[in-house]
């Protein structure tokens, strides 16, 4: 009977400095039902400081360790070809100076932000002619188009990043998480091309 592996690598995994990394810590995998333990309780990787903060498992790097150790093993890798490991180092939690300033920062910041935009659109002006279009009344501040206004601004932020906190309006990603992802697998593959010319300049 064939001795077969299936083995589908994680795209990224977090490890802690100087870990070893074994098999089940990188990807989900299906085992022959009478294969021993071994090919699961030998490290496939250890982390070290030269790695810096990621290091790099390709799929070809988990079959020749397989092969080493069952050479008569057939190996089938699906999804994806590299697994990144993240080395997290422990670190301290934020102060609450630190969280204070960096909050304040992205209030006043985005504040002046808007009202940047609303002056160089001259949006009370505009307001103005709105009021004068649907009263025939003019009016300096015109509140009742004011005040709806700003608290719509606040709810279609609310609604747009589909977040308030923690909590989730529905399981939709939001715009943010998108443009994120894509970003991350975008990161990705620069780190892997990045540490394949690091192994041949190695080399």
């Amino acid at each position: 009977m064939e001795r077969l592996i299936y083995i589908r690598l994680y795209p990224r995994v977090k490890v802690n400095p100087d870990q070893s990394v074994y098999l089940q810590d990188i990807a989900q995998y299906i085992l022959p039902s009478n294969e021993p333990g071994e090919l699961l309780e030998t490290p496939i990787y250890t982390v070290s400081e030269n790695d810096g903060r990621v290091a790099t498992i390709d799929s070809l790097q988990v079959i020749r360790f397989i092969k080493k150790m069952f050479p008569e093993m057939n190996v089938e890798s699906l999804g994806e070809n590299h697994t990144i490991l993240e080395i997290v180092s422990s670190s301290k939690s934020p102060t609450f100076m630190r969280v204070s300033f960096v909050w304040l920062l992205l209030f006043f910041g985005s504040g002046l932000a808007i009202m940047h935009f609303h002056e160089d659109v001259n949006m009370s002006a505009v307001h103005k002619k709105m009021f004068f279009m649907l009263t025939g009344q003019e009016d300096e501040y015109p509140l009742i188009l004011q005040i709806p206004y700003s608290l719509g601004i606040g709810l279609g932020m609310i609604l747009f990043f589909n977040r308030v906190f923690k909590k989730k309006f529905n399981e939709e990603p939001s715009p943010l998480e998108v443009e994120m992802f894509n970003y991350q697998q975008n990161l990705d593959e620069y780190t892997v091309m990045d540490k394949q010319q690091e192994d041949k300049k190695d080399e």
